[in-house]
């Protein structure tokens, strides 16, 4: 058999990882949108026909993990794609908003190729697209063996990343025995606020391992509630200001709303407003409510005493457009929680246009961003950013919160990989992850007994 990487490889999104067994069928591991800036013409283009796809198992609802399902459709995938009920869910929401920001951006994409003198790129994939795609979708029970074809099985085990977040282990039959492939997806952390931690995994001979945090340990954040309640205080309360967080909809959005739950229900949150702005976000969180056999105990037990984890007073929800351009023109203090978590797509990138120029803004970042993107650009301290085209200075301040990563750190990914025999392991591929970094995670892993450690390149082929 082989596997070819197309996505993710050396990079951090994108992910798409195509295996072929001896008999020629073909299963893709996850079919990611490349994010950030110059991946237009990127994202219109596969590197293998998808008609020829048989197969797809899915390891979660990320966008870069599932952004491009409806166009590999679209260009002649009609196989089956497994994955978890709660990822079926969430996929339903974020492909179809998905959907309709491709469509929005691609009109100001082929604007600026027209004044450079460029043909136009066609639109990524449509609702129509991704409704073909959730019909497509088979649910998976965490720990169920399912048959994909003849020579191969799989096995989702809990990733512990987003709900309804998988780790895939395939074992392929071939003429000299059996091989065990196992793919990790994006590995959560043992102590997620709601999520249970991550589930150990059947022994395999290969894996496929994420790298987005393979050089760095998350700082120790002792009392995150104190933290975020410090930052909410200087900005909306001292200084008068709006606290605006860019929060992926999926999960980070609801951590941040379960914290500021809990300190309302501790009578420690000042009155002022909370805009949820993001009609994704919303839609979200009713799916997370309709999953919580994929909660850990503590916010379960939280729930039975408060009764909703994500609803206090002050707390609004925004879908419509006026509504949130009225959060705009408004001078009150507040805190505005919009996707995308890396900025580069929604109604976040309007908030932060309108204020980022303004000393009395917090631009507070809470996750992962691409290097490439908006938040990554802040994240890392530019002090002029691009937003819609136009260069603004960054007056506002920034602050950072990586406890709220959903991303394990190097000790907690090899905590992750602990259930292994490292021994029996015949190569480990590094994906997801930037290539700088995948050094440093790979001479950990090295020290850990994992002999055998490849970072491939794009578009690379190997035989197992």
């Amino acid at each position: 058999m082989t596997i070819q990487f197309f996505g993710a490889a050396r990079t951090v999104t994108g992910s798409k990882h195509l295996l072929t067994t001896a008999s020629g069928k073909q299963i893709l591991l996850d079919c990611g949108l490349f994010q950030g800036i110059n991946t237009d013409e990127l994202n219109q283009q596969f590197g293998f026909d998808p008609a020829q796809v048989d197969y797809m198992v899915l390891s979660h609802a990320h966008i870069d993990h599932t952004g491009l399902i409806p166009r590999l459709v679209r260009k002649g995938f009609d196989g089956p794609i497994y994955t978890t009920s709660a990822t079926i869910d969430l996929c339903q929401v974020m492909l179809m908003d998905s959907a309709r920001i491709q469509e929005r951006d691609l009109e100001r994409v082929n604007e600026r190729r027209t004044r450079r003198g460029e043909p136009e790129l066609e639109a990524l994939y449509n609702e129509d697209d991704v409704q073909k795609a959730l019909d497509q979708m088979r649910p998976v029970e965490y720990g169920q063996k399912f048959v994909i074809c003849d020579e191969v099985t799989g096995m989702l085990t809990d990733a512990g990343h987003l709900l309804g977040s998988a780790a895939v282990s395939l074992t392929i039959q071939e003429d000299g025995g059996e091989k065990k492939l196992f793919f990790s997806g994006d590995i959560g952390r043992p102590d997620d606020k709601i999520l249970r931690s991550p589930d150990p995994f059947p022994q395999a001979d290969y894996i496929i391992c994420e790298s987005t945090y393979g050089d760095r340990l998350h700082e120790a954040e002792p009392d995150v509630k104190a933290h975020l309640l410090r930052i909410v205080q200087k900005t909306c309360v001292q200084n008068r200001g709006k606290l605006i967080i860019p929060a992926f909809a999926v999960d980070r959005t609801q951590e941040l709303i379960y914290a500021l739950d809990q300190l309302s229900s501790e009578g420690r949150l000042p009155v002022l407003p909370v805009y949820i702005d993001s009609p994704m976000a919303v839609l979200a969180t009713d799916v997370m409510r309709d999953h919580e056999e994929d909660f850990n105990p503590s916010i379960l037990s939280y729930i039975k005493k408060d009764g909703d984890a994500f609803n206090f007073p002050n707390l609004h929800y925004v879908t419509d457009v006026k509504d949130s351009k009225a959060i705009n023109d408004s001078k009150e203090p507040c805190i505005i929680i919009s996707a995308s978590g890396m900025a580069e797509a929604g109604r976040i990138k309007h908030h932060i246009k309108n204020n980022i120029t303004k000393p009395n803004t917090t631009i507070l970042l809470v996750g992962y961003a691409s290097p490439t993107s908006l938040g990554g650009a802040l994240k890392r301290g530019d002090k002029e950013v691009t937003i819609f085209g136009e260069r603004y200075p960054v007056v506002a301040r920034i602050e950072i919160m990586d406890s709220f990563s959903a991303h394990g750190d190097y000790k907690e990914m090899l905590q992750f990989l602990s259930c292994q025999d490292a021994t029996k392991i015949k190569t480990v591929f590094l994906v997801h992850g930037e290539y700088e970094k995948q050094l440093i995670w790979k001479e950990h892993l090295h020290n850990a007994g994992f002999r055998h450690v490849e970072i491939p390149a794009m578009g690379e082929k190997v035989v197992m």
